[in-house]
């Protein structure tokens, strides 16, 4: 077959593509312009399949604040972080890993997928809202040629008033009706249904940017801070009370609620039934006290995954440990330091780390880290481990170092790091002095004639321990009824202020509702013709046509000629 004369071959060299008709012409491509790159660039954006890359984008930025410690909820995991990694840390941290969802590039997401639902939600809005104001569309000429169709041959009767049932039919079903007349005479009827779907989908997307807004705008407006109370201790809602403290963008310090905060007593119940779980925590309970200037006490009550709700703010149960009461006197026996200090639990059975820090008082300053154990017990290597997590032969060890701790230099130290870089080791490790070992009640002497330091038993009840018992006498010599409530628990609290969680808890049951109604609810046309045949007889002709799959449409179809053949109560 012969080919045109201008007829170019895509595989042909470049020297034998050109046209006749186009020698010595440059074919030009069209320029987008400014404007036109700037229109290209907003469709882009502003398409679904960018929203959907966005959004999947978005799930995957949000991964790294769940494998690292966020400086927003856990401030001391950040500091032990750096603490374990210090050559990890600084390089995450100048990525802003810490601050994952404060971070430009968690932003720069958040605020182009932000932009993009914009940008699809209103376009289709206006698009939606014509549609519903336009007229079902005309009938096919041949509607044996849809997806779903049927029909049937009526004795008797018109095709007038076939149409006529048909649109009372429809209607009662919830669809908009339009009739048409047709050349050859024929009356049809075209309907539709299923705007909801489209409506649906468009509060999806709306609440969907709505969410998007109000958790920024939470995020500005609200705080959230934690504080380490000890049983007995008092925690007023005040921004020098807390241990750390993280506010929103739009924080103002007003915005604090006045109220105080007591704990009362921290109770928590251990499995000791099952065996294969004994020792393991099965509740916990943090008995508080709580008031506002001028108002009554009032007693109330917080677990885990149930949060105090007071003065709009809510105070979450984070974690637990114990908190001994330690007591260091001079030489003279005056107490120059006495505190219960939390001890920081390091395993299931609550052995705990902690630091204490003399810094007045004393000829020199003295920093101890210690270790506090339950339920000790010697190995056979001469250190101690806790084989249960209740009070039950309870043991604290100190190694203590003199020198300068390092807080007079005006720059924050945490309360849980000792840093004995400049400081001289008294106890413990190569120093030839044993580490100080202290059960509840006990006393014993600092080396180099510093004083004196005390275990305090927390419990006024409790019956003095034998002046000869220490630390190596197991429960066989001493009696373990005078630890009970010997030493302070203490309770981590995380105080938390969200002004939109009824506006998140608003768009996230609107954002369930369209997706459901998107789902479930079927777009769908139907159209019905009636011709009236020579013979006498009514011609009547259904077919279907869905948007998107929808494998109930040819069952729909059949119903509507089945009811429509009732509604007319004629023989087919």
């Amino acid at each position: 077959m012969s080919r045109p004369s201008d007829y170019v071959d895509a595989g042909a060299p470049e020297s034998d593509r050109q046209r006749p008709d186009a020698e010595n012409s440059n074919i030009q491509q069209p320029k987008l312009g400014f404007a036109g790159t700037l229109r290209f660039i907003w469709r882009q954006l502003t398409s679904m399949r960018t929203a959907l890359l966005l959004l999947l984008l978005l799930a995957i930025a949000a991964v790294p604040g769940s494998l690292v410690p966020q400086r927003s909820s856990d401030p001391n995991g950040v500091i032990q972080y750096f603490s374990d990694n210090p050559k990890l840390a600084p390089v995450l941290d100048n990525i802003q890993m810490f601050d994952v969802y404060g971070s430009v590039w968690f932003s720069s997401i958040y605020l182009l997928l932000f932009i993009s639902l914009i940008g699809c939600v209103i376009p289709r809005t206006k698009h939606h809202f014509d549609a519903m104001r336009a007229r079902p569309p005309r009938t096919p000429a041949r509607l044996e040629r849809l997806p779903a169709h049927t029909e049937q041959t009526l004795e008797g009767g018109d095709a007038g008033a076939a149409i006529d049932a048909a649109q009372s039919l429809l209607k009662k079903s919830r669809y908009r009706t339009e009739l048409y007349q047709g050349k050859n005479g024929d009356i049809s009827i075209s309907a539709e249904r299923g705007y909801l779907r489209e409506t649906g989908n468009l509060v999806f997307h709306s609440a969907l940017v709505g969410m998007l807004v109000t958790v920024a705008v939470g995020g500005g407006l609200g705080y959230a801070g934690q504080r380490v109370v000890v049983e007995g201790q008092t925690f007023v809602n005040t921004l020098l009370d807390y241990n750390s403290f993280n506010p929103g963008r739009f924080y103002n310090p007003d915005d604090l609620a006045p109220y105080s905060l007591s704990l009362d007593r921290f109770d928590v119940k251990y499995e000791q039934t099952n065996l294969d779980a004994y020792g393991q925590p099965i509740d916990f309970t943090a008995y508080v006290t709580t008031q506002t200037p001028g108002g009554e006490l009032a007693e109330r009550t917080v677990k885990v995954n149930d949060p105090l709700r007071y003065e709009g703010t809510d105070v979450y149960l984070l974690g637990n440990g114990y908190a001994p009461t330690i007591t260091v006197r001079d030489s003279d026996g005056t107490v120059v330091f006495t505190d219960s200090v939390p001890f920081l639990p390091q395993d299931a059975n609550l052995t705990s780390l902690g630091v204490v820090k003399i810094p007045d008082g004393l000829e020199e300053q003295l920093g101890m880290i210690g270790f506090f154990y339950p339920t000790a017990q010697l190995l056979d290597n001469g250190a101690y481990t806790s084989t249960y997590p209740d009070l039950v032969f309870p043991v604290l060890t100190l190694n203590v170092y003199k020198g300068d701790l390092g807080i007079d230099d005006g720059a924050p130290k945490s309360v849980y790091e000792l840093n004995t870089d400049d400081m001289t080791q008294l106890t413990g490790g190569d120093t030839g002095v044993d580490s100080i070992e202290l059960m509840p009640g006990q006393s014993q002497q600092l080396p180099g004639g510093y004083g004196s330091i005390t275990f305090e038993n927390a419990n006024p009840n409790a019956e003095p321990l034998p002046t000869d018992a220490t630390a190596g006498d197991g429960p066989a010599t001493v009696s373990t009824a005078s630890f009970d409530q010997a030493v302070p628990r203490f309770a981590s609290f995380d105080v938390h202020r969200d002004p939109t969680q009824g506006w998140v808890f608003l768009f996230a049951m609107l954002i369930l509702g369209g997706l459901l109604t998107s789902l479930f609810v079927p777009r769908r046309r139907v159209w019905i013709k009636a011709t009236d045949n020579p013979d006498g007889t009514v011609r009547v002709q259904y077919a279907g046509l869905a948007r998107g799959e929808d494998p109930g449409l040819v069952e729909a179809v059949d119903a509507i000629a089945y009811r429509h053949g009732t509604a007319l109560g004629l023989e087919r």
